[in-house]
């Protein structure tokens, strides 16, 4: 656990990696532990789970370059997310823990087993001799966000706006903001029972902003917090973001705007977990009066979304009116680009969010070279296959 971040946002470490150290520290711990991955376990940068477990195989001959592997492996891996989540199910069912991990793109496959599954969790439920079973994790990486070789076949985070509709109310999605928060999130999921959880993050390494004991608050404290470090008192505007690409996309507008708006004041909130009509988690929501204590009463929010952004804004809904909310996401635009190109053909980059806020006072000037920026890095990314915009 980190207890201290001196410099928030200066080191970058992966949450995938980290994620990896956690699950190999699972294996050790529950000899019943059981990781499911559509051969995957080392493009999403869990390799930690290799020191300590085997790959499920059979064929016991073996190349050099082969990673560790046995009949009696527990890292399950197989190219069909179906027959791995039947299986997955079945453990769970039987008691045991299991997590699953795969490409963002690649868990819609299962969305109808994943429902169904909830479903058998709602009647259990009403079933006096069913004890509650452990969470059905799914760890959700190599995302709409940071496909950059891979292009817009595997771009989608349709699996969260559909979860976060069901109103059987056994849905969590989870953003973690860094790799700190990404720990949090772990324990969290390994301590749940008879919900669903989805934890969206990245493997590329991101800034780290925030303590183990800022992170814990979150869930404790309806799945959002103020971020300090980025706030002001009494501000003109509050921006906030759920997801670890979205978040740093967020703090750089606003540094932006500090330097291009001298006097402006802005506040940020960190929103860690959302569930049905809310923000925070299922058992945790957070209140219309936590809502307004955060979010102030009718200052504009600008909010950054790691998926669709009707999704959000719909949560929004619940908690104030839907003109005061303006939220960027994934508008379905996607290609085999540099990573800021893919913010920007969503308009979900740290300028199209600055110029939200230039525009609604006035400065058309700065409106006009926010765009150029976008316009010279479009350029740059096409014809050098590289960001001008770091």
């Amino acid at each position: 656990m980190i207890e201290h971040v001196e410099n928030p946002g200066a080191e970058s470490f992966s949450p995938a990696e980290k994620i990896g150290e956690l699950l190999a520290e699972q294996f050790k711990k529950n000899p019943y532990f059981y990781f499911f991955s559509p051969d995957e376990t080392t493009s999403n940068r869990f390799n930690a789970v290799f020191d300590v477990e085997k790959r499920a195989w059979g064929d016991l001959s073996k190349e050099t370059w082969d990673l560790p592997a046995g009949p009696d492996g527990r890292i399950i891996e197989l190219l069909s997310e179906n027959t791995l989540f039947s299986v997955m199910a079945g453990h769970l069912i039987n008691g045991e823990q299991a997590m699953m991990g795969s490409y963002e793109a690649f868990y819609p496959v299962i969305t109808s087993q994943i429902l169904q599954h909830i479903k058998f969790m709602k009647q259990s439920r009403e079933i006096e001799w069913r004890d509650e079973m452990p969470a059905v994790n799914l760890l959700s990486t190599s995302t709409c966000w940071r496909q950059d070789h891979n292009g817009f076949t595997h771009q989608s985070p349709a699996l969260i706006s559909t979860l976060l509709t069901l109103p059987t109310n056994l849905c969590n999605c989870l953003f973690p903001v860094d790799d700190v928060a990404a720990e949090v999130a772990f324990e969290f999921m390994l301590a749940s029972r008879d919900v669903v959880n989805l934890t969206t993050f990245n493997k590329v390494e991101l800034p780290r902003y925030i303590d183990s004991r800022h992170a814990k608050f979150q869930f404790e404290n309806g799945g959002a917090s103020v971020y300090q470090f980025a706030s002001d008192d009494n501000p003109d505007f509050v921006l906030t973001a759920a997801g670890d690409i979205q978040t740093t996309e967020t703090l750089e507008a606003m540094k932006i705007l500090r330097k291009d708006l001298p006097g402006i004041r802005l506040k940020f909130v960190g929103i860690t977990a959302l569930s049905y009509r809310a923000i925070g988690t299922t058992r945790n929501k957070l209140t219309k009066s936590q809502f307004e204590e955060m979010f102030t009463a009718d200052k504009p929010i600008i909010a950054s979304f790691h998926g669709y952004p009707e999704t959000l804004a719909a949560i929004f809904e619940n908690y104030t009116a839907r003109g005061r909310v303006r939220v960027h996401g994934y508008n379905e635009e996607g290609s085999t680009t540099t990573p800021f190109e893919m913010l920007r053909r969503n308009a979900a980059s740290r300028y199209d969010i600055a110029a939200d806020i230039a525009k609604v006072l006035g400065r058309t000037k700065l409106v006009e070279k926010y765009y150029n920026l976008l316009n010279e890095n479009h350029a740059t990314a096409v014809k050098f296959g590289e960001d001008l915009i770091k």
